[in-house]
């Protein structure tokens, strides 16, 4: 369903906090009024990065935000912008990796394979039409020469995957098929790999690193002969909760060096734990490579209501549900809660629809009681995610944590100095940061929190109520 919901029975349709990939969808409910309030169009800023680089020098950088925000759907638009010079390759560390076990040197082998893979493809399907050299393929090939169960495994894969490629099993495009197959399968299962195979692979990552290089070197310029296109890599969904920090870690400070040393374009999403924490001076790209995608915001610094955000806000909700499917200031009672967040206001909007549904709303409206429902689920939520996070290096007390909560809420200027309290509240979104200029701000939900413990009046403006 591609026009906004007029009915509750149909919000299910419209609202959901899947990125916007499809392009159908995209161009439905895609509204650019956020970036206008953010503070700078981080998009703009990667197609002008990437315009300079094609036929250049290889451009990579990290996107990072908290979830929610739209950072995959931003990066819909970005391949959208950039589709004369590059040709995107996305993939998901959720869906194509085994996201609590996966090795830095899975990444890479995946990468090599969809990048051979997508080059082999018709022009007309986004590919260039041209398979890699011979040489080359047998080169991967023998990387694996002591992992006889892994080239056993291929073989007997190859013989489906290559007939339906059209070519011959037994050839060397037909043998990496069969091993690029097989090695994906492992790597959404990595938890069964054996362990001395995990260790022959992370001491021979170097001389993977250079087979890399080679095969991207190769289907850059074939891509280039062809479409005279680039290959840009989207790794996405690295932030996503399921993986752990020590995953985490490894891909991008242990093994770092990898994004350095591959020869492509290529743009990863990082956890915004990661990037606000004190490891974040050892991410193998400089700061300026780091880009990060604020909330928008639904006040001002002065506590008032922030026209624009929430207006901007708004426009992206209508555009898949009617306004007259709310009560008289229930959506902007949920947009304020939602602090911005377009993930936590679907999940909200969706949430109301179903309790005016199932208490049988009378006039097919979502109300009051129905928002206050799902604004207490949500400001419990927040309260949990005042406790330890995983990516606390040392334990950091409550007392600590409101005491410097109630300073930014006072807009104290000593408040913004980075610190590990700092970094902890900005990665439980108990603290936005807006604009790109360190304006800092307590969540709504937040705020609603401190006034009931008495930290700040309980009139004090800002909450939810």
């Amino acid at each position: 369903m591609l026009q906004p919901a007029a009915q509750l029975e149909d919000v299910y349709k419209t609202i959901s906090t899947e990125p916007l990939v499809d392009e159908q969808q995209f161009r439905a409910f895609y509204r650019p009024d956020v970036n206008t309030v953010r503070g700078g169009d981080k998009v703009a800023w990667l197609r002008l990065a990437l315009d300079w680089a094609y036929r250049g020098a290889y451009y990579k950088a990290f996107l990072m935000g908290h979830s929610g925000v739209g950072k995959s759907t931003e990066l819909t638009r970005l391949v959208r912008e950039v589709a004369g010079k590059f040709s995107p390759i996305r993939f998901s560390a959720t869906s194509e990796l085994d996201a609590a076990n996966f090795k830095p040197f899975d990444v890479v082998l995946l990468m090599m394979a969809e990048v051979a893979e997508k080059t082999a493809r018709p022009v007309n399907e986004g590919g260039a039409g041209r398979k890699p050299s011979e040489h080359l393929l047998e080169e991967i090939w023998a990387w694996f020469a002591t992992e006889k169960d892994t080239q056993s495994r291929a073989m007997e894969i190859a013989g489906s995957v290559a007939a339906g490629a059209g070519v011959a099993a037994d050839s060397w495009w037909g043998k990496l098929l069969g091993l690029f197959a097989s090695v994906k399968g492992e790597m959404k299962y990595a938890a069964d790999r054996r362990k001395e195979i995990v260790e022959y692979r992370l001491s021979r990552l170097s001389a993977l690193i250079g087979l890399a290089n080679a095969l991207l070197d190769e289907c850059n310029q074939l891509n280039r002969e062809a479409t005279g296109r680039e290959w840009l890599f989207l790794g996405e969904d690295f932030d996503k909760p399921g993986i752990p920090v020590t995953q985490v870690e490894d891909l991008f400070l242990t093994y770092g060096n990898i994004f350095k040393e591959l020869r492509t374009h290529l743009i990863f999403t990082i956890p915004v734990a990661l990037g606000y924490s004190e490891q974040a001076v050892q991410l193998p790209l400089p700061s300026d490579r780091i880009f990060a995608i604020p909330d928008t915001p639904v006040f001002a610094p002065d506590h008032q209501p922030h026209q624009e955000g929430r207006a901007a806000v708004c426009h992206v909700l209508e555009a898949r549900i009617i306004p007259e499917l709310f009560e008289e200031s229930q959506m902007m009672r949920l947009i304020v809660a939602s602090g911005g967040n377009l993930r936590d206001l679907f999940s909200l909007v969706a949430a109301a629809a179903i309790n005016a549904i199932l208490r049988s709303s009378p006039n097919g409206k979502i109300g009051a009681a129905d928002v206050d429902a799902v604004i207490s689920g949500l400001r419990t939520e927040y309260v949990r995610r005042l406790g330890r996070s995983p990516f606390d290096k040392k334990e950091i007390a409550y007392e600590e944590k409101a005491r410097r909560l109630v300073e930014i809420y006072n807009c104290d200027e000593n408040a913004k100095i980075p610190d590990a309290t700092l970094y902890s509240l900005l990665r439980s979104r108990a603290v936005q940061e807006f604009n790109g200029e360190r304006w800092y701000g307590v969540h709504p939900l937040v705020v609603d929190t401190l006034r009931r413990q008495d930290r700040i009046p309980r009139n004090a403006p800002g909450g939810t109520q």
